[in-house]
């Protein structure tokens, strides 16, 4: 009997898991003829609808490709019923679902529902992996790069293929081939012309040389030039600033009891490069260990209010979401009160 066409795909790295997504997508549309392409959010539709929409023909296409993304906070038990037992009578569906999260993992009954050769966690790439990735993605597309603008790039890029990518394909239309990039060519394309985003507002909120309130009114002009792009949202800068606090969690972990960590577990960990490290040295001086955890629940209950509430009032959980970091030291759990 052929395997139900459910996937579950986990884990933080994303540019693997979306090129993992984007081969399913093809193979579906060959082998069925063609498609109806759907994306959603687990916390913005309801799941029965989306069982019903599995069980029904597509009336456009011979099939339905469904991706939904934060599967994890699939929980309740009704929710949890509805999608195994269409995952256990789908046997013979053209259909293809496909479950998404960047935790490791969800709830384990939809785990096991799901066949094992269908399931992958998507792990950060290795530290010792990075450099070589960098030097071969621009050795690809014709260009070479010092070992010193590999490191720099490490340093300013989010810790994930898809965005190393983003950042990276820059250079191919300011330089022409042949070219060797250098640590000078990335300050002035990624330094001097970097779009604001999550990590700059990161950065932005942890500048230990300013007193909070300098901090806090920074903090409010980056996040006013994130809202003024096109490609502004506020679920993707909350996942951002998550990554930073996440790693900053890490950090005060490896930091327990007065240890000093070897430079390799530092690199192993995410902290590569002088630099990254000293930002993190930095922001652990301004949020404690039991402040970064409540900082977490605060960007979390801020995610599900967004989703909850729609774009309405987007800005103003942003706001309040800052403010709550950077005056009150994440002493807020929640924002919703706001």
């Amino acid at each position: 009997m052929a395997e139900t066409e459910v996937y579950l795909f986990t884990g933080p790295e994303a540019g693997e898991k979306n090129e993992a997504i984007e081969n399913l997508r093809d193979a579906a549309s060959k082998k069925n003829n063609g498609i109806e392409q759907y994306k959603y959010y687990a916390a913005d539709v309801r799941i029965e609808d989306i069982v019903a929409q599995l069980q029904n023909a597509s009336l456009f296409s011979p099939a339905l490709f469904i991706s939904l993304r934060n599967a994890e906070q699939i929980k309740q038990k009704s929710d949890i019923e509805s999608l195994v037992s269409w995952i256990k009578a789908s046997k013979n569906s053209p259909n293809t679902l496909v479950l998404i999260s960047e935790e490791n993992s969800i709830d384990k009954k939809i785990e096991s529902a799901v066949p094992s050769s269908h399931k992958k966690i998507f792990w950060e790439m290795f530290e010792n992996r990075k450099p070589q990735w960098v030097e071969n993605f621009f050795r690809k597309n014709g260009f070479s790069i010092s070992p010193d603008a590999v490191e720099q790039i490490l340093e300013m890029v989010e810790n994930n293929t898809e965005s190393l990518k983003s950042e990276c394909s820059r250079f191919f239309f300011c330089f022409e081939k042949g070219t060797t990039i250098t640590s000078d060519d990335v300050e002035k394309i990624l330094s001097h012309n970097r779009e604001e985003n999550a990590f700059t507002l990161f950065d932005s909120m942890a500048d230990i040389s300013k007193n909070p309130q300098q901090r806090f009114e920074s903090s409010l002009e980056i996040l006013q030039k994130i809202r003024a792009t096109k490609e502004s949202n506020g679920i993707a800068l909350i996942a951002g600033l998550t990554y930073c606090f996440r790693q900053l969690r890490l950090w005060h972990s490896l930091h327990s009891d007065g240890k000093s960590p070897a430079d390799s577990e530092l690199k192993s960990s995410g902290f590569s490069g002088k630099r990254n490290q000293e930002k993190y040295s930095k922001a652990a001086k301004i949020w404690t260990a039991g402040t970064t955890s409540s900082i977490l629940a605060l960007l979390s209950a801020t995610d599900i209010s967004i989703r909850e509430t729609g774009t309405a009032l987007e800005e103003t959980y942003l706001y309040m979401l800052i403010y709550s970091i950077v005056i009150k030291n994440g002493l807020f759990c929640s924002v919703c009160e706001y």
